[in-house]
């Protein structure tokens, strides 16, 4: 679909990144108009009523913070969004562009490969949703798993104001990881909200690259067990017989924080968790974000009606939990038939998520978490199998197998 072309408005005083805007943006189709005086520019921008400003933080006169505060006053541009484009990489910044009324905030130097798709993303303000790795348990790379991938857990949620959340960091942080490097992000910010502690949750967390490099901020959230706090639960698994790089050797700004079932917000946006059916502590995440959720249920065993340990209760504070979600990324290891026998191994089946889905009322249903011994062939079976039992119940669920590296807007 072609993207909507739009009128910006730059405003800097240096008439050299003035140029390397205008040039990038027009070069996607889109209307330039441009100012190296800020207090000038606020006639020009009242007349012209653009689409979104692109604004320098540090300008003579009158700085971007006030020039925002000024356009925010003016009640004939509510619509308009407002970018700080700045070398100013200091946290208080940041949050101070954001108070003050912009809808994001891009670090200079100027990237020049991806300033217009960071610009566009601001502007839209759905949630991006990528898929890095969908399987369960084991890697598995080859010729058998090229469709959906053979990398482990890893999700991302990225916000159009900058928020970058990181769902689990089994194999595929690392392809995230080489991504951001790819893209030269000058400053990376984000969550990594781990499900639980088991290996393929978190075994490729040393590889994630930003850890390593001063002037990234990243937070680790999760379930405690016990006395083993995240932290613990995280630098024990890099100790000298397990990993030949301990955790002191992080030299991004490195935080941990332990959650319980509870509920908290990052700026605008809505955490909700609750434990799952695991062995362990297992957290799965609601996140709400401008009317649009999104619910990481990984992983959780949803018994056979006809066995011992299924829980009505149980189940019910689960459907209550992702009702209603726009997107429901879960657990789907087994097909009833395989499940025979692996009761308590803590995962579930496409037909009772299918079940689980539609009760809920959950819009999209994304299977995940896939066995290690399922070829691409069986994913797409399970696939049909799901479709066919959405049929079977009259169900208006749209079900998908994500592949890794595919993105939805949310």
């Amino acid at each position: 679909m072609e993207t909507k072309k739009l009128h910006f408005f730059l405003v800097d005083d240096d008439p050299s990144i003035l140029d390397i805007e205008t040039i990038l943006l027009e070069a996607e189709g889109h209307k330039v108009t441009s100012s190296q005086s800020s207090v000038e520019a606020l006639d020009l921008i009242y007349a012209a009523k653009p689409d979104c400003v692109i604004l320098d933080l540090m300008m003579p006169g009158m700085d971007g913070f006030e020039v925002c505060q000024h356009l925010r006053k003016n009640t004939d541009l509510n619509n308009l969004k407002i970018i700080f484009v700045s070398s100013k990489a200091f946290t208080y910044d940041r949050n101070r562009a954001l108070e003050v009324g912009g809808d994001g905030f891009i670090l200079k130097p100027i990237n020049h490969e991806t300033f217009s798709k960071e610009v566009l993303r601001i502007i839209d303000i759905r949630m991006e949703l990528t898929y890095w790795g969908v399987r369960g348990t084991l890697p598995m790379p080859g010729e058998n798993t090229i469709k959906y991938g053979g990398h482990t857990s890893c999700v991302t949620i990225e916000f159009p104001k900058g928020e970058f959340f990181i769902f689990d960091a089994g194999s595929g942080i690392k392809s995230l990881s080489n991504h951001l490097l790819a893209n030269k992000k000058a400053r990376i910010d984000a969550k990594i909200f781990i499900s639980h502690p088991h290996w393929d949750h978190i075994n490729a967390l040393p590889f994630f690259i930003p850890l390593f490099i001063p002037g990234h901020e990243i937070e680790i959230l999760g379930a405690s067990h016990g006395e083993l706090k995240m932290r613990e639960l995280i630098s024990s698994q890099m100790e000298g017989v397990y990993f030949p790089i301990q955790i002191k050797e992080f030299a991004a700004r490195v935080f941990f924080r332990d959650l319980k079932e509870e509920s908290f917000s990052i700026n605008d946006i809505k955490i909700q968790t609750q434990l799952l059916n695991h062995p362990g502590n297992c957290l799965g995440y609601r996140i709400e974000y401008q009317g649009t959720s999104i619910c990481y249920v990984t992983d959780n065993e949803l018994p056979l009606e006809t066995s011992q340990y299924y829980n009505q209760q149980t189940l019910d504070r689960l459907i209550s939990f992702v009702e209603g979600a726009d997107i429901l990324i879960t657990d789907t290891t087994y097909t009833n038939k395989e499940y025979q026998g692996k009761e308590l191994w803590g995962h579930s089946t496409v037909e009772q998520v299918v079940k689980l889905a539609h009760n809920a009322k959950v819009k999209n249903l994304h299977l995940f978490h896939h066995d290690p011994d399922q070829t691409d062939d069986d994913i797409d079976a399970k696939l049909a199998l799901a479709h066919s039992k959405l049929k079977e119940l009259n169900s208006p669920v749209q079900c998908i197998a994500p592949k890794e590296k595919q993105q939805f807007k949310v």
